[in-house]
């Protein structure tokens, strides 16, 4: 034990002293206070991550503590300059959805928690070249395996997945032939 005491080496910490550094400059100690970003560059920020709806950008921003005048300057600029669009937010989260394996109905759902509008949300779901009951099948087959069932406990089971997903009862009932009603009441 003796041993490995010696072999290992002893690491200190050395605290970082405030006071002036080599050139003379007096420097705070700790992190160096930085004027606090616009509304306009922290959005920008957040957009170069990923796609926000507006509706997504404004809470951000205001729950960063930014004002309304300048958060909705900063949200029509963006939007002037084609860097926001909801169309385009609402086109890429529908897609990346139907790519994880969801149905219409929690499309629409999570679609309209980011504000956008109803007609457009119809548009886009009539639009969307979706096999809707291929992918419940997919989703089925991901979770349960090839396998059918035929005991009724089972297809309730996986009825209830899906429509959990957000597929509407007629695909539901089309692909794991289980009565989409006890499936539901199930549910509640």
């Amino acid at each position: 034990m003796a041993r490995l005491a010696r072999a290992m080496p002893v690491c200190v910490a050395v605290k970082r002293q405030s006071g002036p550094d080599r050139s003379g400059n007096d420097r705070p100690s700790g992190r160096a206070a930085r004027p606090k970003r616009s509304a306009y560059d922290k959005a920008l920020g957040l957009l170069a991550r990923r796609e926000h709806s507006r509706k997504e950008l404004e809470t951000k921003l205001r729950q960063g503590g930014y004002d309304r005048e300048e958060t909705a300057a900063a949200l029509d600029r963006l939007g002037a300059q084609h860097y926001q669009d909801d169309d385009r937010f609402a086109e890429v989260l529908l897609r990346s959805r139907i790519g994880q394996g969801y149905g219409p109905l929690r499309l629409r759902v999570e679609l309209q928690r980011h504000g956008v509008a109803e007609a457009r949300i119809r548009q886009l779901l009539d639009e969307v070249d979706a096999d809707w009951d291929a992918l419940a099948a997919a989703q089925l087959r991901r979770r349960y395996g090839a396998a059918g069932s035929a005991d009724q406990a089972e297809r309730v089971r996986r009825a209830q997945f899906l429509l959990r997903r957000g597929f509407a009862a007629a695909t539901v009932r089309s692909v794991t032939h289980a009565s989409v009603d006890e499936a539901a009441d199930d549910i509640s």
